[in-house]
């Protein structure tokens, strides 16, 4: 231990502000990147996804399992055993253990010697008389070519539920290269980007789609459900959110991202007033009571967001937030009604001006002159 530590002495007053100074741009993109991708101190990762394999050794020379097997052999032989503490005298106490033998009745009796293709009567009496013989070995035996006796044709006796086959979920077929291509091109039949469950997309390719949302004007739902997405990706995002004026739903449930990259998102929509849904529910790791007493006071002061996906664990900020969402979608059947109202009012408008200048006009709208029938009448 002592030698580790004299060598890891030597590490410990170097200047790291100055060997980053040495590194080029092309040097220093990598290095972000790797940075990005990984992450030692997350648990819940594989070990492989912590840390690229560096290995750099190269093999010494080709498998040979006859060796190695030999050489392990020959190692175990010469490596003395451990004495016991107790020795092995090979005295047996006790009984041995010996399973019982389950006799079936109908196979006892010898009844199934007499039966035949004529006598399907006979055994549908002996299978009424207990229906624990169904379930016996030889109730293979009471069949023929007429009539084969089993468990769906007799009644009183429970039939299992036979469950249907459910097909695994397909995998998703979204081309990344090619669904990016198109939204940094603004594609007008690009609705909807669906990257659900792609797990290796890489971090810096999800930080181009989040640029290529700025300038885009056609998208309006964008899902990356686990697709390992971090904190960089939501900090790409909320910027993202605060210059885009199309997008009306975000879904991010299902990553790597923690208090802090989801707080960036929520506070975006204050800059924000298109985005109608934001899913952030089921994260690797719990917000914790801070974060979501922060995002249900940023839910309050928002009055545009009408669906919020995500399951406080206290009740404070759960109150808070569904109130919040409530208050929304009231404000916004208020406003939607009162565009209606202003709607109908201006149809009326028009209507009645319309009339008056065709009535002016001699139109079939004019008003009749009365003064005419008086005076026949009279």
């Amino acid at each position: 231990m002592s030698v580790m530590r004299k060598e890891m002495e030597k590490y410990r007053d170097i200047d790291e502000d100055e060997l980053l100074k040495k590194l080029s741009e092309e040097e220093l993109q990598r290095l972000e990147d790797e940075l990005d991708e990984l992450d030692p101190d997350n648990a819940l990762l594989p070990a492989g996804m912590r840390q690229k394999d560096q290995t750099k050794k190269a093999p010494t020379g080709t498998f040979q399992r006859d060796n190695l097997l030999a050489h392990l052999e020959k190692q175990a032989k010469e490596h003395p055993d451990r004495e016991d503490l107790v020795p092995f005298t090979g005295e047996k106490r006790g009984k041995a253990w010996v399973p019982k033998k389950m006799v079936d009745p109908i196979m006892e009796s010898g009844l199934w010697r007499s039966l035949n293709q004529d006598d399907c009567q006979l055994v549908e009496i002996l299978s009424r008389v207990s229906a624990a013989v169904i379930f016996t070995p030889s109730a293979a035996l009471f069949s023929c070519s007429k009539c084969v006796l089993c468990v769906c044709g007799l009644p009183g006796v429970i039939q299992s539920t036979q469950y249907k086959p459910v097909p695994d979920e397909e995998p998703n077929s979204t081309d990344v290269e090619e669904t990016l291509r198109r939204l940094k091109r603004n594609d007008p039949d690009l609705v909807e980007v669906n990257l659900n469950n792609i797990r290796n997309i890489p971090i810096p390719v999800l930080k181009e789609y989040a640029e290529a949302l700025m300038e885009n004007s056609v998208v309006e739902r964008f899902s990356i459900v686990g697709t390992r997405s971090n904190d960089h990706v939501a900090f790409a995002l909320a910027e993202m959110l605060k210059v885009n004026t199309t997008l009306k739903s975000l879904n991010v449930e299902s990553n790597f991202i923690t208090g802090t990259g989801i707080l960036s998102l929520i506070e975006s929509l204050q800059k924000n007033t298109t985005l109608l849904e934001l899913k952030i529910d089921n994260q690797s790791q719990p917000l914790g009571n801070k974060v979501e007493m922060e995002i249900a006071s940023m839910l309050e002061k928002n009055t545009t967001l009408l669906k919020f996906g995500y399951h406080f664990t206290q009740q404070g900020p759960r109150l808070r937030g569904s109130n919040a969402m409530m208050n929304n979608n009231d404000l916004g059947g208020k406003l939607r009604l009162r565009h209606i109202t202003s709607f109908q009012r201006q149809q009326q408008t028009r209507g009645q001006s319309t009339g008056i200048a065709r009535g002016r006009s001699g139109s079939p709208f004019e008003t009749p002159k009365m003064s005419l029938t008086v005076s026949a009448i009279i």
